[in-house]
């Protein structure tokens, strides 16, 4: 039996990178796993497949989380699915860079409406059961941009801080119910993401990093299961970077 056994999350952004990592590691420890996804259903597919290999169970659940009606369907079809949700991993994201001089509007409310707002709105439509049970783990992934800020990344920075914003507001509001929420910040990860930079900006964000070397996904999914497992019930409104050493705050 997993230190997660007889728990249901719903992972959004879990898909591919992180977010599949985190979606396989939950279901190792013994989790239910809904895996959220907005257009990709085949990788969402290929998540599933990987978690049942190993023994796991799962679901798929379609939505774009800045969309409201869609955002709680996501919730209710976890529940329905799967007999009711005890963990939320926030991990939906997009970036959009561009110099803030340059920046359209449109890419800043996109990447604003999908990292923040979407986040807001799954969180919204969780309360209910989580507070119903009188149990819950809320982990939200940001970024440790959050904290440096990024040259490009003025939507992604502010979407990512304003998360950490979110995240300690909703601890303080519900840590009366048994209800943790708190926030992972992953650092230079090798994702399909980093491997598209350029050689010359990988190079130097990894010249940022102590460890001198880029994480995982599976590292990022071990912080997450620990904040979601029993382990971590006196921990609530707190910013685990998984970074290497690269921001030290």
């Amino acid at each position: 039996m997993g230190r997660l056994a007889g728990k249901i999350a719903l992972v959004t952004g879990g898909s591919r990178g992180i977010g599949r990592g985190i979606a396989e590691r939950l279901a190792a420890e013994g989790a239910s796993v809904a895996i959220g996804y907005r257009s990709a259903e085949e990788s969402a597919r290929e998540t599933l497949a990987a978690v049942e290999q190993n023994g796991g169970r799962g679901t798929i659940v379609a939505g774009n989380v800045a969309d409201a009606h869609e955002a709680a369907s996501m919730v209710t079809e976890t529940v329905n699915r799967l007999g009711g949700l005890h963990i939320l991993v926030n991990n939906a994201g997009i970036s959009a860079d561009m110099l803030t001089m340059r920046m359209s509007e449109e890419d800043w409310d996109r990447v604003v409406d999908t990292d923040l707002k979407g986040a807001f709105l799954v969180i919204k439509f969780a309360l209910r059961p989580l507070m119903r049970q009188r149990w819950g783990r809320i982990i939200n992934i940001a970024s440790v941009v959050a904290h440096t800020g990024n040259v490009g990344q003025a939507n992604y920075a502010a979407a990512k801080a304003g998360l950490v914003g979110l995240t300690k507001s909703v601890a303080r509001e519900v840590a009366t119910r048994g209800i943790t929420a708190n926030v992972v910040a992953p650092g230079l990860v090798q994702t399909e993401m980093t491997d598209a930079l350029p050689e010359e900006v990988r190079k130097w964000m990894l010249d940022q990093v102590p460890m001198g070397e880029p994480g995982t996904a599976a590292d990022v999914a071990a912080a997450v299961a620990f904040l979601a497992g029993d382990d971590a019930g006196y921990i609530t409104g707190q910013v685990l970077n998984v970074d290497g050493g690269m921001v030290m705050v």
